[in-house]
């Protein structure tokens, strides 16, 4: 192992620190099926969804890693059915994961277990006809007649909104979508800018809004400082991404478990985090850290802020001018390269 960084896969191989990572020790026949129904699932406590009604898991499942590759097609529905059996409430995923996987998959459990999920999923396209094609799309992946929430994804530039909030822009086809009760929720995500989007939450009203938080945050472009708070002010349902940064977080002498991560988003004033899982123990040990949550104190979020001090360019890729900017990689409207967990 790189004796500076601690990729995603070292740390779960490793296990997590805390007396969190044990609380589901034994407890993995739980799931199915094939399971043990006896074994109860640790019990998760719940927030509000901001104005929509739904009262949501701690712990939300992303639709990212196994659950966009080609070829994982069991092992991400047994994720998809564990997540759920162990009480995860919240499942999101977005059209452009795996180019459709995702959806696929979650289309598969959704089929018999829709009714146990608040479901999301994102539009890449703004303009209005072209979300509507991919809305209609999404809908038969995910095996379902509506959407619980309907988001727009990665809007990161002033740009982006000209376009959805222009003529026959995306937002006429969420506005139609709501009405019609296709979907129930409109949602927007982003993790570049946050003024971009505190500028779009300006604009429309939306119900929920999906941002990246971490640690690192308050060093560069920070989320918490503007963003947040609207937010709040709002009443918007508040999802939290980049939770582990893919991997990137986790470093020595720095931010070391998932735990410190996790706890330090949730707490925030925040509805829920999503995180995308390579495996079931990986999603055991995060809705474990979830389940045994306790709120840290504004010393010790401080601390763990200090301690992404010297690596908050990598541990933020994801914001403009940070890693992930202007060093080879694609640009901001590739929805690919950089993911939601």
């Amino acid at each position: 192992m790189d004796d500076k960084k601690i990729t995603r896969r070292d740390f779960v191989a490793a296990g997590a620190t805390g007396t969190a990572a044990l609380v589901l020790a034994g407890k993995a026949a739980a799931a199915t099926p094939g399971g043990n129904p006896s074994i109860p699932p640790p019990e998760m406590s719940t927030r509000p969804l901001g104005k929509t009604g739904h009262n949501v898991k701690l712990f939300s499942l992303g639709g990212q890693a196994t659950l966009e590759q080609q070829g994982t097609r069991d092992e991400s529905v047994a994720i998809i059915n564990r997540a759920i059996d162990l009480g995860v409430n919240y499942i999101d995923t977005a059209a452009s994961y795996g180019r459709g996987i995702s959806q696929t998959y979650i289309g598969e459990v959704m089929a018999a277990r829709r009714d146990e999920v608040f479901l999301a999923t994102k539009t890449h396209a703004y303009k209005r006809d072209d979300a509507l094609k991919l809305l209609e799309d999404s809908l038969a992946k995910l095996q379902t007649d509506h959407l619980d929430l309907w988001q727009l994804h990665h809007v990161g530039a002033t740009e982006h909104l000209d376009e959805i909030f222009g003529p026959d822009g995306a937002i006429e086809a969420l506005t139609k979508a709501k009405d019609e009760g296709i979907v129930r929720n409109l949602g927007i995500t982003g993790h570049a800018d946050p003024d971009v989007l505190a500028d779009a939450i300006s604009r429309f009203d939306f119900d929920c809004i999906l941002m990246a938080l971490n640690p690192s945050d308050k060093h560069h472009l920070p989320f918490t400082e503007k963003l947040l708070p609207l937010a709040n002010e709002k009443n918007m349902g508040v999802i939290g991404m980049k939770i582990p940064a893919r991997g990137r977080i986790f470093r020595e002498g720095g931010i070391t478990t998932m735990q410190q991560s996790m706890s330090y988003v949730l707490s925030l004033p925040v509805s829920t985090v999503i995180v995308g899982c390579d495996n079931i123990k990986q999603l055991e040990e995060n809705i474990s850290i979830a389940a045994n949550f306790e709120p840290l104190s504004t010393g010790q979020k401080a601390e763990l802020e200090a301690l992404t001090a010297d690596y908050w360019d990598e541990a933020s890729f994801y914001k403009r001018g940070a890693a992930g900017w202007g060093r080879g990689q694609p640009d901001d409207q590739n929805t690919d390269w950089m993911p939601d967990f």
